[in-house]
């Protein structure tokens, strides 16, 4: 296979694997990954995982490479709160929940972390269309009850000030119904103690 021959037949991948090759051509040698790479053609995003090094990127590109890398994922945590302009400040990284083990990839192009959650926590999650492709992205809700399950130290008042949410969007876009009917599936008490403790605080903040 030449690579003029690879770019035709993945042209509609945003990232592709040493398996999506081989879909095309059975007996495809992975040193000719080596060799595009070495001309520039390629970039290895981590083991196994490719993109066209002439990609244009952007942040839905990016949530859609991380899905892909490391499967079954979905953006959340902070990233998801950034996304819904929730936080003030970009996030360091491209964070996912997964129910794989917790790993952390430096790439050429980002870096992606991504925390374990329990398989039976695997919801809550929006799918986004772009440019006839999909990235999987938790809700508010399940995004700020991930952040609450992951960092369980973030108890006290001081702890949700230093999240700096935008408190008055926050509980303007948050359906409650939803949120309490999530927090249900995660069966923790203390979860539930300081989700209502953070609502508080919000709602309190909303009033000064």
């Amino acid at each position: 296979m030449q690579y003029i021959e690879l770019k035709s037949a993945l042209k509609d991948f945003t990232v592709f694997s040493l398996t999506d090759i081989q879909r095309i051509e059975g007996d495809f040698h992975r040193r000719r990954l080596n060799e595009w790479q070495d001309k520039g053609y390629i970039k290895k995003i981590i083991k196994g995982y490719y993109i066209f090094s002439d990609l244009k990127l952007n942040e839905n590109v990016l949530f859609e490479i991380a899905n892909r890398i490391y499967a079954p994922s979905y953006i959340s945590f902070e990233m998801a709160l950034f996304y819904y302009h929730l936080i003030p400040e970009s996030v360091y990284g491209i964070t996912s929940a997964s129910t794989r083990r917790t790993y952390n990839f430096k790439t050429p192009i980002a870096e992606f972390g991504y925390k374990t959650i329990k398989p039976h926590l695997f919801f809550g999650y929006n799918i986004v269309k772009y440019d006839n492709k999909c990235f999987k992205i938790a809700s508010i809700e399940k995004a700020i009850l991930d952040y609450f399950y992951i960092n369980s130290d973030v108890k006290k008042e001081s702890d949700f000030a230093s999240l700096r949410i935008n408190g008055e969007l926050f509980l303007e876009q948050i359906e409650k119904e939803k949120l309490h009917k999530f927090l249900s599936k995660f069966a923790q008490k203390t979860l539930t103690k300081r989700i209502n403790s953070f609502l508080e605080f919000l709602s309190a903040d909303k009033k000064v």
